[in-house]
C-alpha cells in the first residue's frame, strides 16, 4: 500500500494529504541534479582528476612501476626527469612517482572511508538527537561539546598515543574527528524538518518513528550530508598526512603522501622535489575533493538555479 492511498483513507486531511505530496516534490526538484552537475565545467575536471588517481590506484599492481620500497643508494635523490624515474628519487633512492601512486592507494582509502565511517556515526546519533529531543538529544550533544573542546589535531594525537602509532589508529583518530560535525549537521536538519507537514501526518496515523526517521527524514537530509562528505574527505586527508608527518599514522616505508612529506622534510633544500612532489599530490587531491564538493552542492541546491 503506497502512502497516498494510506493518507487518502485517514480522511483526506490537509495533513494527510501533505505527507502525500510534500516528499515527492522534493524529489522531483532534485531529479535533475545530476545534469546540473555536468555543466559544471569546474566540477566535471575535479572529478576527472580523482577518477584518474583513483584508476592509477588502482592499477598499481599491474603498472609497469618500481617496487615502492625498494632503496638503491646509487640513485639518491635524484632529479626529476632523471632516465628511469620521471620524478626523480627520494632521500633513499626510492622511486617517487611509484611512490605517489601506490601511496594513492592508502591515501584515498584514509579519506574515503574515515568520512564513510564520520558519516553513518554522525547521522545515527544526529537523528536520533533531532527527532526525539529531550533526554537523549542532551546527553549526545554534550557529548560533541567535549569532543568539540579539543583542537582536531590535538584530539586524534591524543587517540593515535593512546592506541599506538598505526595505520588503522589513523583511521579511526580521523574518523572520530569528523563525528561530532555530522551529528551538528544532520540534528540541525532534522529539527528543521521535523515539523513539517508530512512527518506530522505520518505521526497522525501512527507510523512508528522507525519508519519516520527511515522513509521521511533521512531522504530529505541526504543531500548536504553527500556535499558535506565529498568536501570532508579533503580535509580528513589533510588529518591523515599530517598524523603521517607527525611518525603517528603510516609508518616507513609505507608509500604513504603524508609520512614521504615527513621523510623527505631533511633534503627539502637540496632536493626539494622530494617533499613537494607528494605535497603537490596531497594539494591537488584536496583541491577536487572540494571543487568537486561546491559542484554537488550548486547542482543539489535548486535554489541556486
Amino acid at each position: 500500500m503506497t502512502d497516498a492511498t494510506v493518507t487518502v483513507g485517514v480522511g483526506g486531511s490537509p495533513l494527510a494529504l501533505a505527507a502525500a505530496s510534500d516528499a515527492p516534490s522534493r524529489s522531483a526538484k532534485n531529479r535533475t541534479w545530476y545534469r546540473r552537475l555536468m555543466r559544471d565545467k569546474v566540477a566535471m575536471a575535479a572529478l576527472a582528476v580523482l577518477i584518474l588517481f583513483v584508476v592509477l590506484a588502482l592499477l598499481a599492481p599491474v603498472l609497469p612501476l618500481a617496487d615502492p620500497i625498494k632503496t638503491d643508494p646509487r640513485m639518491k635523490a635524484a632529479p626529476l626527469g632523471t632516465a628511469g624515474h620521471i620524478l626523480g628519487t627520494d632521500q633513499v633512492g626510492r622511486d617517487i612517482l611509484s611512490r605517489i601512486i601506490w601511496g594513492a592507494r592508502t591515501t584515498l582509502m584514509l579519506g574515503v572511508v574515515a568520512a564513510a565511517v564520520s558519516t553513518v556515526i554522525g547521522l545515527i546519533f544526529g537523528l536520533l538527537a533531532g527527532y526525539f529531543g529531550g533526554w537523549v538529544d542532551t546527553v549526545i550533544m554534550r557529548i560533541v561539546d567535549v569532543m568539540l573542546a579539543f583542537p582536531s589535531l590535538l584530539f586524534a594525537i591524543v587517540v593515535v598515543a593512546i592506541l599506538g602509532p598505526s595505520l588503522r589508529n589513523a583511521l579511526l583518530a580521523i574518523a572520530l574527528l569528523g563525528v561530532p560535525f555530522y551529528i551538528r549537521l544532520v540534528r540541525a536538519e532534522v529539527l528543521t524538518l521535523r515539523s513539517s507537514d508530512f512527518v506530522t501526518a505520518a505521526r497522525t496515523i501512527g507510523a512508528p518513528s522507525s519508519s519516520i526517521l527511515r522513509r521521511h527524514l533521512l531522504p530529505n537530509i541526504i543531500a548536504p550530508i553527500i556535499v558535506t562528505s565529498s568536501i570532508h574527505i579533503g580535509g580528513l586527508i589533510l588529518e591523515a598526512g599530517g598524523l603521517s608527518f607527525l611518525g603517528l599514522g603510516a609508518q616507513p616505508p609505507s608509500p604513504e603522501w603524508g609520512a614521504m612529506v615527513a621523510s623527505g622534510r631533511n633534503q627539502l633544500l637540496l632536493a626539494p622535489h622530494v617533499v613537494l612532489v607528494p605535497s603537490a599530490a596531497i594539494f591537488i587531491v584536496v583541491l577536487a575533493f572540494n571543487l568537486l564538493g561546491d559542484g554537488l552542492r550548486d547542482a543539489l541546491d535548486p535554489k541556486s538555479h
